[in-house]
């Protein structure tokens, strides 16, 4: 029996911003069930790192694996790009996002949101699709609230809806860009007890996150980031609780 491929695999990505080498050369593998989080200081490259994996910002170098498949690209005179952006859709379909500012289309309910994509994207009836969110509503906690629009709801409710639309294509890998960062303090543990459900679950999941208890209970992997580099990468008991690295064992210690 042939081995089961790797969800995703990310080879020695690098990223400049004009004359700024942001991501200098960086890897990662996620398996199935996977939960690696991506720590580091603002301005590390962790969500530049997240961004490149499903191209929402196109590396300079490097390759991206998505279930065996590796992206193609092609260099043109605005450097280089995929040479096949069906092949991107048909990638990003299997690797959904969740973004820092929930990122709902606001003239559209929330059920409205999470059918669309799989609707428009994936071919399903709209039917089914209909059936399919509203179980994965209930699955949130946000079945009393399938007829709002985002503009109606909390920042939390919002973001679970947000986890919601992502769920609704079934992906392969979640992306999460700092998911709680916008949220006011007490609505964090919310969004954070469905993700940490989603670990329990099996799915495999990339996390960038500011919450160091959360990593430590869910992440199978922590990885750090200092100035585009891996500092740092292991389990979290060893990562969080262990360091090596001085440069970790600030980043780490109880800010005053």
């Amino acid at each position: 029996m042939a081995d089961t491929p790797i969800p995703l695999e990310v080879r020695n990505i690098t990223k400049r911003f004009g004359d700024t080498e942001v991501l200098k050369g960086l890897s990662l593998q996620a398996q199935k069930s996977d939960v690696i989080t991506l720590i580091g200081a603002s301005g590390s490259g962790k969500s530049t790192f997240l961004r490149c994996m499903n191209l929402l910002e196109q590396p300079d170098d490097g390759e991206l694996i998505i279930h065996g498949e590796p992206i193609r690209f092609k260099q043109t005179r605005h450097g280089r790009e995929p040479a096949d952006w069906n092949q991107v859709v048909a990638m990003r379909a299997k690797l959904s996002m969740v973004f820092q500012g929930f990122n709902l289309w606001a003239h559209m309910t929330l059920l409205e949101n999470i059918i669309e994509a799989p609707v428009h994207v994936l071919g399903k009836p709209k039917k089914q699709a209909i059936e399919h969110a509203r179980e994965l509503l209930e699955r949130v906690g946000l079945s009393d609230r399938a007829d709002y629009y985002p503009a109606q709801m909390s920042g939390g409710q919002q973001q679970r809806g947000a986890i919601a639309r992502a769920l609704a294509m079934d992906p392969d890998v979640m992306l999460f860009d700092e998911p709680t960062s916008a949220l006011d303090p007490e609505l964090v543990g919310e969004v954070l007890k469905v993700i940490r459900g989603l670990a329990e679950e099996g799915r495999t999941m990339i996390l960038v996150t500011h919450e160091m208890a959360f990593a430590r209970d869910v992440s199978t992997q922590v990885v750090y980031l200092h100035q585009g580099q891996v500092e740092e990468a292991g389990p979290p008991a060893q990562v969080l609780g262990n360091p090596s690295s001085e440069r970790l064992k600030q980043f780490l210690a109880p800010k005053n």
